[in-house]
């Protein structure tokens, strides 16, 4: 078994009173994707292996017995889960700081958690090296460290998460009563999750932890009916182009229904669940 990523850190972060932050980990998370510069790699998936070390105060929840007072390892599995499935990362190095900034990122009201003040995270490609070895990244990082652009939208806002010339990352933020309107893509690809229950694609319901990934040219649309505002992760590729962003009318017959990926635990994708942070 491999050494807790806790046990690597020289000195345990610690809270602003001084004391040591508590430590949940998420080990050995398999994830089939594409991850590589070399061009076998960029059209065939291959298995990466992911180790994270959260730091955070779990007193609260301790006591209160809450999950908006931790971290719901399901849930953040399922959310690092879709992007590394969906991001098609070029190099390890890129991926552990695409994951690193979504973990820090100050967490939204629909998937209420504790905030996380620092992360140890390991990448392995058990297959790189054949039989000759492992190939692993760690990396260390600490939220203070990061500044989030945050753009303004008609719908309400988007968190820039991360972004390079291959990817973007962003946190669609719809606001109560808003609409992304209809639109199609016609040079990006498109993934995107759903993390809050309220939200309506296509016009009708759709649960948290839903992932889709949407052909070019396919038209859809979000509505949030909420109180609350409602947050859609997006993957974009290559990163998001504001032409590209096409509002179409309406097909005549309607928009298409669509199922997608359940990226959370049935029990995790409920109402209930929601119900129980708000």
């Amino acid at each position: 078994m491999n050494r807790p990523l806790s046990d690597t850190f020289a000195a345990i972060p610690r809270d602003v009173q001084g004391r040591p932050l508590d430590v949940i980990e998420l080990r050995q998370l398999s994830v089939q994707c594409i991850v590589g510069v070399y061009p076998a790699e960029r059209g065939t998936s291959q298995p990466l292996e992911l180790d994270v070390a959260l730091y955070l105060d779990t007193r609260k929840a301790a006591a209160a017995g809450s999950l908006r007072d931790t971290v719901d390892y399901a849930r953040l599995a399922g959310e690092l889960r879709f992007l590394l499935e969906t991001a098609d990362f070029r190099m390890l190095e890129t991926a552990a700081e695409a994951l690193c900034r979504y973990i820090l990122a100050p967490p939204t009201g629909d998937a209420a958690r504790a905030p996380v003040r620092a992360v140890t995270l390991r990448l392995s490609k058990p297959e790189a090296l054949g039989r000759a070895g492992l190939a692993s990244l760690q990396v260390h990082r600490a939220a203070d460290e990061y500044r989030f652009e945050l753009e303004e939208k008609p719908f309400g806002r988007v968190d820039i998460v991360f972004q390079d010339e291959h990817v973007g990352i962003y946190r669609l933020r719809i606001a109560p009563g808003r609409t992304i309107p209809t639109h199609e893509h016609r040079v990006m690809n498109e993934a995107e999750l759903v993390l809050g229950h309220g939200l309506l694609l296509q016009g009708k319901p759709v649960l948290a932890g839903t992932g889709f990934r949407w052909p070019r040219h396919f038209p859809h649309r979000y509505d949030n009916p909420r109180a609350l505002e409602q947050t859609v992760l997006c993957v974009d590729r290559p990163a998001f182009l504001p032409d590209d962003e096409v509002e179409v009318s309406e097909p005549p017959g309607g928009l298409v229904p669509v199922e997608g990926r359940a990226y959370y635990p049935a029990a995790a994708s409920t109402q209930e669940a929601e119900g129980e942070r708000w």
